[in-house]
């Protein structure tokens, strides 16, 4: 997830509700702080808590409404906040004699407005605005007076004054009191929104992981429809013309004949031993998959195999010639299987639809930073696509491929006659970080 997002979530987070087993715990806990107010307002009357207490209904019916709210604290935090400390005021100014559990009631409100509160301007402003108020209640009509007549005629026996140490304690008692309240709520937010965001990041992690699955699966189709295509059309095109030329000579020249017989055994054979390891490593788990596997596939071939390629389609009856310009260089794999089966299928395809009598030209040039190779052939039957574009699955399989390698193609008919393929691969760094061919 990139940060501008995880910022987006942070500014506009509102932390979700709790479920009814969440609701069902703020009941049940509204009801325990009420059983024990009860049980410690018993203990403070037994005490003489104050000299003029409430009375006891009116202690009871306080207490009731300190823990009552607690039953709706995460649905309506910030009112039940105010309605807390309201109620604890009220317990204070009437005399109540129950200090303990109103002090956790009103704690847990608190700490709830900071926790659960889903719009946390109004959740913070309210906060401070009751830790405000309380701290100037408690100064202006409890401890001023309580200073007065408790403390006016006591002497100095310490290092500091009665009143002075008694606001301090005081001051310092509350400021831990409202402090850890407060902290603790904002950082029960925050860890909600920390998770919230973990979870957000880890879906989509998931998600990038469901994409990349099934776009290696779509890379994988696709290499393994280009091999198929590419071993499969070539072998399978030359031994039908070879087929052809055996049926047309075989009563008059039967040697010819057992020679073109010999040549489609061959090419079988080879056709058979290229799919037996292309699928050879398609089931090896235990191989390492390479980036140049979705382009370069199983094969062992290359530009030193070239020559093998041109005697196949001279084999086949065409007039095949390969001509090598500049000096030849080693290539990387990736390039070389690149570059043998452009002119692979160029031949395929001129024996398709060229016919038998076509004449090819293969022309592989070693320049700076590409290598060029050009198929040419002298045309035939009438059967290619004006366009020039190339709608079959074999011009579609050079593309993918070249696109892979950041080479380019041209392909189309030429202007004399005849059909043109010309590839450019780069042979540098180019080559080193090959492009995803479905991009």
């Amino acid at each position: 997830m990139t940060n501008s997002r995880v910022d987006a979530l942070d500014d506009a987070w509102v932390r979700p509700r709790p479920l009814r087993r969440g609701y069902r715990n703020d009941a049940v806990l509204a009801v325990v702080v009420f059983m024990l107010s009860l049980g410690s307002l018993e203990l403070y009357y037994s005490i003489g808590f104050y000299p003029d207490p409430a009375p006891v209904w009116l202690g009871v019916l306080m207490v009731l409404l300190q823990s009552a709210p607690l039953a709706w604290r995460r649905r309506y935090p910030v009112s039940v906040l105010v309605v807390s400390a309201a109620v604890f005021m009220a317990v204070q100014i009437l005399n109540v004699p129950e200090v303990l559990f109103s002090n956790i009631a009103f704690f847990i409100a608190m700490y709830t407005a900071g926790a659960w509160g889903r719009h946390r301007r109004l959740s913070m402003v309210s906060r401070l605005v009751v830790i405000a108020g309380m701290f100037v209640w408690l100064f202006s009509a409890l401890l001023a007076p309580a200073f007065a007549a408790s403390l006016a005629d006591r002497d100095v026996v310490g290092s500091v004054s009665p009143v002075v140490a008694v606001g301090l304690v005081t001051i310092l008692q509350n400021l831990l009191y409202f402090g850890g309240a407060y902290y603790f709520g904002s950082r029960a937010w925050i860890a909600a929104r920390e998770r919230a965001a973990l979870q957000d990041r880890t879906e989509q992690l998931a998600e990038e992981r469901e994409r990349t699955a099934a776009q290696a699966v779509s890379l994988e189709r696709l290499r393994i429809a280009r091999e198929l295509h590419d071993v499969v059309a070539h072998h399978v095109s030359v031994m039908g013309v070879q087929a052809g030329a055996a049926r047309r000579v075989l009563q008059r020249d039967p040697q010819q004949a057992v020679e073109s017989l010999s040549a489609i055994e061959s090419s079988a054979r080879e056709a058979v031993d290229e799919l037996h390891r292309m699928l050879t490593t398609l089931r090896d788990d235990s191989r390492p998959v390479e980036v140049g596997d979705a382009v370069d596939g199983p094969s062992m071939h290359g530009v030193e195999q070239l020559p093998e390629l041109l005697g196949d389609a001279r084999s086949a009856g065409l007039a095949a010639e390969l001509t090598i310009v500049g000096d030849p260089r080693p290539l990387s794999p990736l390039v070389s299987i690149t570059v043998y089966r452009v002119v692979q299928e160029a031949i395929t395809n001129a024996i398709k639809h060229a016919g038998a009598s076509a004449s090819i030209d293969a022309r592989l040039r070693y320049l700076d930073a590409v290598v060029e190779v050009e198929v040419t052939d002298s045309g035939g039957l009438p059967a290619r696509s004006a366009t020039g574009q190339g709608s079959g699955l074999g011009i579609v399989g050079m593309r993918e491929r070249l696109a892979a390698v950041g080479g380019t193609l041209e392909a189309g008919p030429r202007a004399r006659g005849g059909y043109l393929v010309r590839a450019d691969i780069p042979t540098a760094s180019a080559v080193a970080r090959p492009r995803e061919a479905t991009q």
